[in-house]
């Protein structure tokens, strides 16, 4: 049985829904949260003289799509934006389609969402450098919590790499527990090797 959600949601004042204009942040963040494999694919779709992070940017913008900022919500600290998280629910079926048509560097991403069909997903979570130590992390995990109660969805779920130790150890303090690994495929910019370790946290 699903926990009741918290009635006490001014502990979240400071979190709020992102618009087209952070969309520079999101990219930012997302690389960040994503061991920089958004920035190595945008580089693949930019055009002739586009950077990745332009077209992290665009992608941002939109008004669909699962990197969109309509999921996203930014924790701001003295008036600037700390950290963002980007999440929602996982279709259930989850439709992986033809996995053949994926990069090889994604495949294995696609295979571990698709065994949390309809979890709350935690698709990215960071925090600027200055404003760690502050509990902004903390802060946006337990918006997830709060909001996967809220939208009755039977647990929370992430993906995270497993050489990202401290990642690693945070969310398992929090309660997540490993459900499945994949080979997480060396890219540049990216870990050395290691897995992708998908994690949940049931409700």
């Amino acid at each position: 049985m699903n926990k009741q959600p918290s009635s006490d949601r001014s502990r979240f004042a400071d979190v709020r829904a992102a618009t087209r204009d952070d969309a520079g942040d999101l990219a930012i963040l997302i690389d960040m949260a994503g061991e920089h494999l958004p920035a190595y694919q945008w580089a693949s779709m930019a055009s002739a003289g586009q950077s990745p992070m332009e077209v992290g940017i665009q992608r941002a913008s939109r008004e669909e799509g699962s990197f969109s900022y309509r999921n996203a919500r930014i924790l701001a600290v003295d008036g600037r934006t700390a950290g963002m998280v980007l999440g929602y629910v996982l279709p259930d079926p989850y439709d992986t389609g033809d996995l053949d048509s994926y990069p090889d560097v994604i495949r294995p991403l696609i295979e571990l969402e698709s065994l949390a069909a309809g979890s709350w997903y935690v698709n990215a979570i960071a925090t600027y450098d200055r404003f760690r130590g502050r509990g902004v992390g903390t802060t946006l995990m337990a918006w997830c919590m709060d909001t996967a109660q809220s939208a009755g969805t039977p647990r929370l779920s992430l993906i995270v790499a497993g050489e990202n130790e401290g990642a690693h150890r945070l969310y398992l303090k929090l309660g997540y527990a490993d459900l499945a690994s994949r080979p997480l495929l060396s890219y540049p910019g990216g870990p050395a090797g290691g897995d992708w370790v998908l994690m949940v946290k049931d409700l």
